[in-house]
């Protein structure tokens, strides 16, 4: 299992006019790949705020840092100086950046999807990486993806636009995380359960502390006039492979099972 948090970088997720649907599809991305994800935090577009962020991550030391926002050739994208900033590197054109963009904006025009493929200032912006940097390519926009391997961390700067992040996220930064992070695996299962929360409560602490390696958590549902109260209660495990992940979850699952029947609880 690897540690990994997330930033969230944009003034339009702070001020509500973009939902911000990257830091969900990442939890639930690297969960299945074995990490946890211990801190999630939006920042607006300022580079001081960034910087200060990444160094406060870089101190807690987690496996993985990622970034999603600010990596385009306008001028609110600070990301990359923010990050160069906080790592004390320069910033420099990555002529293997360069060829990518020179690629895809080629491949652009031939699509006629724009009338003109110059590497323009703002264009060739997109290249300059903090020092050390990899870039990965872009397969739906144009900005490449960075990735830093730093003493004890690996930390990854994804674009903004969710079809460009997922797009990297699910092609070529799926291989470099396990090369770097390991194959981990993750598995859940849930239960349902005619009863309040409060009533299920002292169970659930119970079972909790005699199976530290499983995360057991309970959903209250709606309150429905004339219908009975339901909870809907996740169980979930981490494994090296996913038969143990598998197996450890499944095994919790009937012995909660067992625990509630006990006490007059059907599921």
């Amino acid at each position: 299992m690897f540690t990994a948090e997330i930033l969230v970088i944009g003034n339009e997720i702070l001020l509500g006019e973009v939902l911000d649907t990257n830091s969900h599809f990442l939890c639930r991305y690297l969960t299945e790949r074995g990490g946890q994800v211990r801190r999630v935090v939006e920042v607006p577009d300022d580079p001081e705020a960034i910087a200060a962020e990444v160094r406060g991550a870089l101190e807690r030391g987690p496996d993985l840092i990622v970034t999603t926002g600010g990596l385009g050739p306008t001028e609110d994208d600070l990301t990359l100086p923010a990050v160069a900033q906080a790592l004390g590197r320069p910033l420099r054109e990555s002529p293997q950046a360069l060829a990518m963009l020179e690629r895809r904006y080629a491949e652009l025009l031939a699509q006629g999807i724009i009338a003109d493929a110059t590497l323009t200032p703002p264009r060739r912006k997109m290249a300059r990486l903090p020092e050390g940097g990899e870039p990965l390519p872009n397969p739906v926009g144009t900005a490449p993806a960075v990735l830093l391997r730093l003493e004890r961390t690996l930390l990854v700067c994804l674009p903004g636009v969710p079809e460009e992040m997922e797009g990297i996220a699910q092609g070529p930064l799926r291989e470099r995380l396990a090369q770097a992070l390991g194959t981990g695996y993750h598995a859940q299962r849930s239960l349902r359960v005619q009863a309040g929360e409060a009533t299920l409560s002292p169970i659930l602490q119970t079972f909790a502390r005699t199976h530290p390696d499983v995360y057991v958590k309970s959903h209250a549902g709606r309150v429905r006039p004339n219908a009975r109260l339901e909870v809907r209660i996740t169980l979930s495990a981490y494994g090296d492979t996913e038969a143990e992940a598998e197996d450890r979850v499944q095994k919790a699952t009937e012995e909660l099972r067992r625990a509630l029947a006990g006490a007059g609880f059907e599921t």
